[in-house]
């Protein structure tokens, strides 16, 4: 395995080996994560890196990112050991899939911290390129569009010493897990591991749900006011801020709008409601007050709207990101966090 600076396409430098435990490769239990050993690399905001493995063997399905915006790079099968090569010859097939690698930890000045952006396919950034959502629109990939890409360039510029952590799963659900499809397990579930066992963490902001509402089996409003209660007692039991961003409209959509879910946008209203009225929080983030259609608040904005009206397209997510008070972000800096 190894880490470099991307230079363009499968092109690399600066590459550097990655041990475990000193040694060049690792046996892993199926399930199982390891931590690697340090790695004397310099990283920065935005610049993108090229992380190669070599799996030796013939393996089972990889566990992966199903759809990460992103263009990577492999070879044939029988390709051999090519980690350490800095040119693209080898590496002919792509995919918009990250495979394997789960998180890159960064060691940076005492001061920063983290705030994680924990959600769905909305806070992953998917854009849906027809009415059915799939495929995903690959005009997006390697943009960084992102709502939490968005937000990093903000708190950057303004000197926040903030990482945002992506912490979003292509159709999650607060409630219900998917697997197994690579949904992945429930917000609930997932809460401590992808949320408060981030290094640095100081906050969470969540926008999850509306998959809850779309997708059998549906949630009712009281078990998703049940269930943002949860997130919000276990970050304050483990002394971290939370707060929590509204549902964004898609009464209009194939998928999670009123045609299959009936009742999905009498509940989202409801969850609204509460969401802007409870105290329990740390604060909100208004989505749906930025992004919905004034004239029909069932619906988001045509301008924000990618062609499934479910996921917002590149300007919505920006808007998303233009909508969050850094401030509010800045405050869960203090040491009590």
């Amino acid at each position: 395995m190894s880490v470099g600076d991307q230079v363009s396409g499968a092109t690399a430098a600066n590459i550097a080996p990655v041990l475990f435990d000193g040694q060049p490769s690792i046996t892993l239990a199926a399930g199982a994560d390891a931590l690697s050993d340090p790695v004397p690399f310099t990283a920065a905001s935005f610049r993108p890196l090229a992380v190669s493995i070599h799996v030796a063997d013939a393996v089972g399905p990889p566990t992966k990112h199903w759809n990460s915006n992103a263009t990577s790079y492999y070879s044939p099968a029988g390709s051999g050991d090519l980690t350490g090569q800095p040119d693209p010859a080898g590496f002919t097939s792509t995919t918009n899939a990250w495979f394997y690698v789960n998180a890159l930890d960064v060691l940076a000045p005492a001061e920063t911290r983290a705030v994680v952006a924990f959600g769905d396919s909305i806070t992953d950034g998917f854009v849906g390129a027809t009415a059915a959502a799939v495929p995903a629109d690959r005009a997006v990939a390697d943009t960084n569009g992102r709502y939490p890409d968005v937000l990093q360039r903000r708190l950057d510029d303004a000197r926040i010493p903030i990482s945002v952590v992506n912490a979003g799963i292509g159709s999650n659900r607060l409630l219900t897990s998917g697997e197994p499809l690579l949904l992945g397990p429930s917000g609930l579930s997932r809460f401590a591991r992808d949320a408060l066992d981030q290094a640095g963490v100081s906050g969470i902001l969540v926008q999850e749900g509306i998959n809850d509402l779309g997708l059998p089996p549906h949630a009712d409003t009281a078990s998703m006011i049940a269930g943002y209660e949860q997130l919000i007692t276990t970050a304050h039991r483990h002394g971290k801020k939370i707060w929590i961003g509204t549902l964004l409209p898609a009464s209009d959509a194939v998928v999670n709008g009123v045609m299959l879910a009936p009742r999905s946008e009498t509940d989202r209203q409801q969850i609204n409601t509460w969401i802007r009225s409870q105290t329990l929080a740390d604060g909100i983030v208004d989505f749906d007050a930025a992004l919905r259609d004034p004239a029909d608040p069932a619906v988001l904005q045509d301008v924000y709207a990618s062609p499934d009206r479910l996921h917002p397209n590149p300007a919505g997510y920006r808007a998303m990101a233009e909508t969050i008070q850094l401030s509010m972000l800045a405050d869960s800096r203090s040491p009590a966090c």
